[in-house]
Parts: structure tokens; C-alpha cells; sequence
């Protein structure tokens, strides 16, 4: 199995990087700061308040101070764990407040481009989906993981209309 080369099987899996898990490296980068900073510089400033002085800071000020960075850093956090979690049966996509599973077979079409910041997948529904795990803002990786993306759809996707197992690829379709 060393020779890729070969005829497929109907077991064959692409590349094993293939079901890599998409995800945004600028903007993970990024959120992973804020939330380290949020909690660093808002617990500080909770345990470096002044006492209370004329009824001002209170320990429940302290406490609020503290739960305010709390939250910026769950935000933060929750943006750092945007993914898109591909298998041989479909995608998971984990955008910011929500998570969706998808089947292959419901994932019509990818769009990259135009002026969305992020992935577009077209659903069968009519629908599209946000996967904001591939952002432009990673540059010429995003264009990379969007074709790798549609590669799968393309493998995956189309095998509602065909009997057997494995991927399999219609003739013209396509928009």
C-alpha cells in the first residue's frame, strides 16, 4: 500500500490530511490573546482595586470587574475553537454560537470568494452555511483548506445519486 498510483478500491480513503480539522490559524491565534490578556488584566485590576474607599469598590465591584473579563475570555475562547471536523460520513462545522452536523450528500457547493470574510457552503435545502473555520484572513492557507473543502464535497457529496460505498464523481454537474 505503499504506491498511491494504483486503481482505486471502494475502501480507498484520500489522503489521510485529507479529514485534517479545518481551522483558522490567525484568528485562533488572536482569540487565544485576548482571553489570556482578559483574564490576566481584569483579575489584576480586581485584586489591585483600592479598598473601599466613601463606598466605592466594593468586593462585589472587585467580583464584577473579575466576571467582566470572565466573559470576554469565554467569547475569546469560543471563537479560538471555530472548526470544521470533516469524516467519511460529513462535516461538523462549529461557528461561533452555533454547531451543525452536515451529511456529505446535504453539502451542494463550496463559495470562496466575492466579499464574504469566510467559506459558504450552498445546502440542498436552499440554504447556506457559514464554515467560519476558513478564513481569508489566513491568506493563501485559506485558499487551500476551501479546495480541500470542495475536493471532499466533490468526493462525498455526490454519492447520493449513485449506488455503492465509496466516493464516486458525476460527469458535468456544477455551478
Amino acid at each position: 500500500m505503499s504506491s498511491p498510483t494504483g486503481p482505486s478500491s471502494r475502501d480507498a480513503d484520500p489522503a489521510p490530511d485529507a479529514f485534517a480539522t479545518f481551522r483558522s490559524r490567525r484568528g485562533r491565534a488572536v482569540a487565544l490573546g485576548v482571553a489570556w490578556t482578559a483574564l490576566i488584566v481584569f483579575g489584576g485590576l480586581a485584586v489591585l482595586m483600592p479598598v473601599e474607599t466613601l463606598g466605592h469598590w466594593s468586593i462585589i465591584d472587585r467580583l464584577m470587574f473579575f466576571a467582566l473579563g470572565v466573559v470576554i475570555a469565554v467569547v475569546a475562547w469560543r471563537y479560538a475553537s471555530i472548526s470544521a471536523v470533516p469524516s467519511r460520513e460529513g462535516l461538523i462545522v462549529r461557528n461561533l454560537v452555533l454547531t451543525r452536523t452536515l451529511t456529505w450528500p446535504e453539502v451542494v457547493g463550496v463559495q470562496f470568494g466575492g466579499g464574504e470574510p469566510w467559506v459558504t457552503l450552498d445546502l440542498d435545502d436552499g440554504d447556506t452555511l457559514a464554515v467560519m473555520a476558513i478564513q481569508k484572513a489566513d491568506g493563501e492557507v485559506s485558499g487551500r483548506e476551501a479546495s480541500r473543502l470542495a475536493a471532499l464535497v466533490q468526493a462525498f457529496g455526490e454519492s447520493r445519486h449513485r449506488d455503492g460505498d465509496g466516493p464516486q464523481r458525476a460527469g458535468g454537474e456544477g455551478s
